[in-house]
């Protein structure tokens, strides 16, 4: 994804969101049920177009994390863009605690896979950024909660710092603290790990489990990453390949709070390889396709196939 694509998308969903009660501010810091009922989508033009996701219906539960998992190019980043409000659905609905999402809402904040931080802001003014903008609380508020949040993800050394002075996993810090600063009621995570090193990454995970286990906001975490979606999630959800649709649901019986010793266990085996079958089986069902369409390409234009 385009990082600065990504900026404008941010900066106007919370522009766009109108300043908030004392009544609207409580909600926001509340948890969100989350429906997906039959939702389709598909891009291009008619006759070429192709649909993405078909007939996807889920309901993530308050305070759930729910991972997705499928096939590279199975529309897993297609989800995020619908649930955030970025795209509509062809044919289905999205709910939110019951109100139909038709577009970008301060009830939900994306963590996308690049970072998306402004590099004229420092971290505080980074983190302080939507709620500022919106209006939505006083300032002696704003100033109280950035601190927390700072120390709690252990970047008040680096507050007057601009993103290109921080490494990645500082990065990855400051746009969680930024998002819990906007008290969405829904936390989207475009594997928002991608792209570090393991040592760092391994961190991370370890700094994301402690934040949703001592908060439980409603989580929506995407990753290609089996072990993690295992360690973090309540259940891991399971997308088939293109068109998308649920393949299979898993429900993580694994105590709070986790490390990652528990990945050793028995049970977590189990989880890892029936998930890893599952996308196997998708993977070599996109593979066939992808040779069928082939051969079909192969003929129209030569008249013949092997």
């Amino acid at each position: 994804m385009n990082p600065m694509t990504d900026t404008v998308r941010q900066r106007g969903a919370a522009a766009s969101a109108p300043p908030a009660s004392n009544g609207a501010k409580a909600y926001a810091a509340g948890k969100a049920t989350v429906e997906l009922r039959g939702v389709s989508k598909g891009f291009g033009l008619e006759g070429e177009r192709e649909e993405v996701v078909h007939d996807l219906s889920l309901t993530i539960t308050p305070g759930e994390l729910t991972a997705l998992v499928g096939p590279s190019g199975c529309g897993k980043s297609t989800i995020v863009n619908l649930v955030a409000g970025y795209e509509r659905p062809d044919k289905g609905e999205i709910l939110i605690d019951g109100r139909k999402v038709n577009g970008a809402g301060q009830d939900r904040m994306v963590v996308f896979q690049e970072t998306a931080l402004f590099p004229w802001l420092t971290t505080r003014q980074n983190i302080t950024f939507g709620p500022r903008l919106r209006g939505d609380m006083p300032a002696a508020e704003i100033e109280a909660e950035a601190d927390r949040l700072l120390a709690r993800v252990g970047l008040n050394e680096f507050r007057d710092k601009y993103p290109i002075q921080l490494s990645g996993g500082m990065q990855r810090r400051a746009e969680l603290a930024r998002a819990m600063m906007n008290r969405p009621r829904l936390m989207i995570m475009d594997e928002p790990f991608r792209g570090l090193d393991a040592m760092t990454r391994k961190l991370m995970q370890l700094f994301f489990l402690r934040l949703f286990e001592e908060n439980r906001r409603t989580n929506l975490f995407v990753t290609s990453e089996i072990e993690e979606a295992i360690l973090l999630a309540d259940r891991v959800v399971i997308l088939s390949n293109r068109p998308t649709r649920v393949a299979r649901i898993l429900e993580i019986d694994l105590p709070r709070p986790r490390d990652f010793h528990m990945l050793s266990s028995r049970q977590a085996y189990i989880y890892k390889r029936e998930a890893l079958s599952i996308l196997h089986k998708e993977a070599q069902r996109g593979f066939a396709s992808t040779g069928r369409d082939l051969d079909e390409a192969f003929a129209k234009r030569y008249g013949q196939t092997d």
